[in-house]
């Protein structure tokens, strides 16, 4: 055996699975789109079984609240950029193959340009503009996705858009949920999650894209597999063979107007500015730091109070429903003075 196959021996020994086998996964180039607890999980077992190329994009650094399932990622690496340290911990880990961060937030003015370099792009997103835009570019691009996402105990994988036997393409994420309202779904931070169950999800991902470019086994095409981490069930769920959604263009993305921490603090001491919370009453008889507060679905019975003359600065656990709830405002009324607080109360006691 060739020295360079020394280290894949293992699964070349399976039934099936030969040098050549081997050969297509060096020359097969992968996209991960978020570092996090699905990305992390993904890349490491992407990059042990030797895929020539592997991208990984993220804008985001690390913070102490990732540790507990973005297992690539120590103490140490808080404050720096996931991509960056993502792709020099997998180059460690296999210096065989070749890493590509890609520091930047994925866009509809770059996606096109980031995807057409890469053979199967990897769905580990957490928000879902981003999701939608990458299902939607990936179809205008004929790339295959692979879609991953969990929440509290439960996880869901899938693989989209391929091509089946009479050219026809698989279903896509738009086939299963045409648009969702995201300011009614929180997210990790917001609802909380099992740490192993992004690694369990993070894997099936991998799994998915390994059996894809080797060509063996039965894919998730047409169907959804949901796992829950409690009580060890999965089951798959059928959603048709063909896709029924015609995407002929990309929704534009939104830029939503943020505030740092440091910004908000000194808007605060200059009386500048208002906080408002959108969070739960739940959550914020646990702990606030200040402002007025209404809940998310209760932004129309407030609208004259967001889009007065004093600038309002939103804010959530994370910075994703009060960069939604901001969205949602401008959408309303364009001139509104309204910002999200970037990262949320978690940035804000991060930087305490």
């Amino acid at each position: 055996m060739e020295p360079n196959f020394l280290r894949y021996s293992c699964q070349m020994a399976l039934p099936g699975f030969s040098e050549t086998s081997q050969q297509l996964l060096q020359q097969a180039s992968v996209l991960i789109v978020g570092a996090g607890g699905l990305g992390c999980p993904a890349a490491q077992y992407l990059t042990a079984a030797g895929i020539g190329t592997l991208g990984i994009a993220d804008f985001d650094t690390i913070s102490i609240s990732n540790l507990h399932r973005q297992v690539l990622y120590t103490p140490m690496d808080v404050g720096l950029k996931k991509a960056v340290i993502a792709c020099q911990r997998l180059q460690q880990q296999n210096p065989g193959i070749k890493l590509v961060p890609h520091d930047i937030r994925i866009t509809s003015d770059n996606v096109m340009d980031i995807i057409s370099q890469y053979d199967i792009i990897v769905d580990g997103t957490d928000n879902f503009d981003t999701r939608y835009l990458i299902n939607d570019a990936c179809v205008l691009m004929k790339r295959p996705i692979v879609y991953g996402a969990i929440y509290q105990f439960e996880g869901q994988a899938a693989i989209w858009n391929i091509i089946n036997s009479d050219g026809s393409r698989s279903p896509n994420y738009r086939d299963l949920f045409p648009k969702v309202d995201a300011t009614q779904i929180p997210n990790c931070v917001d609802g909380g999650v099992i740490p192993t169950l992004a690694g369990i999800i993070g894997c099936i991902q991998a799994n998915e894209v390994i059996k894809y470019i080797i060509k063996t086994g039965e894919l998730l095409t047409g169907k959804v597999l949901v796992f829950d981490a409690l009580t060890l069930q999965s089951r798959v769920i059928k959603i048709g063979k063909v896709t029924k959604i015609d995407i002929t263009s990309l929704v534009e993305t939104v830029y939503i107007p943020t505030m740092s921490v440091s910004e908000v603090k000194k808007g605060l001491a200059d009386n500048v500015l208002e906080l408002v919370d959108i969070r739960t009453d739940r959550e914020r008889d646990e702990i606030d730091i200040g402002g007025i507060h209404f809940e998310a679905d209760e932004i129309d019975e407030n609208m004259n109070y967001l889009t007065n003359e004093k600038v309002k600065v939103l804010y959530c656990s994370s910075g994703k429903r009060s960069g939604e709830a901001v969205k949602l405002i401008m959408q309303k009324s364009p001139n509104a003075k309204v910002f999200s607080l970037e990262g949320g109360l978690k940035a804000w006691f991060e930087a305490v």
